[in-house]
């Protein structure tokens, strides 16, 4: 099991990143620094050639001038000027024969025979033909030797041309390569480090819907390993939190259940009479009790009801969601309602589907029409719009009732709060729907809100749009 964490995980791809690319780069830039020496040595070798050609077509023509006034005067001085200009040719000569090629010493041997030629024939005195001859080839052989010089200076220069182009192609080939497997190094790196991400992710999501069934188990650097571990810890010890708080409100449901049943019943025995008559102020005395007896009956099953829905609300199963089509529904389960108070509903506006979960959205929209319902009076108008603004769907609420006071409308969310504005027609409600629309809108990545209004009440849903 690799022993590695996250940063050094990264440290050491990083380095080996580097690492390829910059031998890459190193030879690169080699290949150029040897391309360039080779590029000035040759550069040098043609200025060598060109110097000694040159030097050569100069001694070439003293050598002539000096051997004419020789056969002419019979000047030993002048014959002197004859061997040193030869000399300095076969100097001249002997450097374009170790820069040259087989051709050129093949020239330079010729060009050395015929200058010895004549030089044997002054020294000699075998007259003025003899020497002449051997002196007039020369010029031509200075003129091969030159062109011999140009076309192996061009040949160098072609043969660098089309070495540089090999290199630039090899050098193209290895930084495309070196590229390829820093890529495919990132790659895997991103691989190894990412891959436990996003099962810690998806750890972390599960726990957070309240799934503690699946084990969270993380692969991958040791440090993330280790945060797997602690995940796994969480997810047990959540498991057991749940376990507990489920068996807690069992038992408390039970605990207050049981004997409140028992109070209602004797309350219901009192009514009845069956330990005696009672008076009225008796009667009332019980009436009360049996109020108080239903109320806190009620209270205890909207708060288990209330607990129920904020564990579920972390549970999302989405899917797309027709919203018109879904608050259509809502409304049609609730006509009775509507027809008795003779109310119009109606759903105003038209937006894609939203992925959302929509059983929640369901207990949503019921709970805000049967809200709208119960405070509007009759004859009244309640409206649901739908639309979208800035990333976001939302969904409005607006009935005809009498409204939410300003300095309420950020309590009317809490559990059991009921405001001061009551409907014309008493209610039983116990002030929890608008508490798990708030859990189950909260949820989805929204929000709900009470927004002021002249008459009647606004509530508006915002959520963002996941399709």
């Amino acid at each position: 099991m690799s022993r590695l964490s996250f940063s050094h995980t990264l440290l050491a791809s990083f380095l080996l990143i580097a690492a390829i690319l910059g031998s890459a780069a190193l030879v690169g830039l080699l290949t150029l620094e040897d391309f360039a020496e080779r590029s000035r040595d040759g550069t040098f070798d043609a200025l060598q050639l060109s110097t000694a050609i040159q030097q050569l077509g100069e001694r070439t023509v003293d050598m002539e001038r000096s051997a004419r006034q020789f056969l002419v005067l019979e000047d030993p001085v002048l014959l002197r000027r004859f061997r040193d200009a030869r000399h300095e040719a076969l100097d001249a000569l002997g450097r374009v024969a170790a820069l040259g090629g087989p051709k050129t010493k093949t020239l330079v041997a010729r060009w050395n025979e015929a200058s010895g030629k004549a030089g044997a024939a002054l020294e000699t005195r075998a007259g003025a033909g003899p020497a002449l001859d051997a002196l007039a080839e020369l010029p031509a052989l200075n003129e091969e030797l030159a062109d011999e010089v140009r076309a192996q200076t061009e040949q160098h220069s072609q043969q660098l041309l089309e070495e540089l182009d090999r290199n630039r192609t090899r050098l193209a080939w290895q930084v495309l390569a070196a590229l390829v497997a820093a890529f495919v190094l990132a790659a895997l790196t991103g691989w190894w480090v990412i891959r436990p991400l996003k099962r810690v992710e998806r750890a972390i999501d599960a726990l957070g819907e309240s799934r503690f069934d699946q084990p969270v188990v993380i692969y991958g650097p040791a440090d993330l390993r280790q945060v797997g571990w602690r995940l796994e810890w969480l997810r047990i010890r959540l498991a057991e939190l749940e376990a507990n708080r489920a068996r807690v409100l069992r038992h408390v449901s039970h605990e207050l259940k049981t004997p409140l049943a028992s109070v209602r019943e004797g309350i219901a025995l009192l009514e009845d009479g069956v330990v005696g008559h009672l008076s009225s102020e008796q009667r009332e005395v019980v009436a009360i009790l049996e109020h108080n007896a239903r109320s806190l009956q009620q209270r205890i099953e909207g708060l288990l009801g209330y607990n129920a829905a904020v564990f579920d609300a972390r549970s999302l199963k989405r899917r797309p969601v027709d919203l018109r089509a879904l608050a259509e529904s809502v409304i049609a389960e609730q006509q009775l309602s509507i027809h008795t108070r003779n109310l119009k509903v109606e759903v105003r506006g038209h937006i894609p589907p939203v992925s959302a979960d929509a059983d929640k959205l369901h207990i949503v929209l019921t709970n805000l029409l049967a809200n709208a319902i119960s405070f509007s009076p009759r004859n009244g108008e309640i409206r649901i719009e739908l639309g979208a603004s800035g990333g976001k769907t939302i969904i409005d609420c607006i009935d005809s009732g009498p409204g939410v006071p300003p300095d309420e409308a950020g309590r009317l969310f809490e559990p059991f709060f009921q405001g001061s504005r009551q409907p014309e027609t008493p209610r039983h409600g116990s002030g929890l729907g608008l508490s798990i629309v708030r859990e189950f809108v909260t949820a989805h990545g929204g929000r709900v809100e009470s927004l002021p209004t002249d008459a009647g009440a606004h509530f508006r849903i915002e959520l963002p749009n996941e399709r």
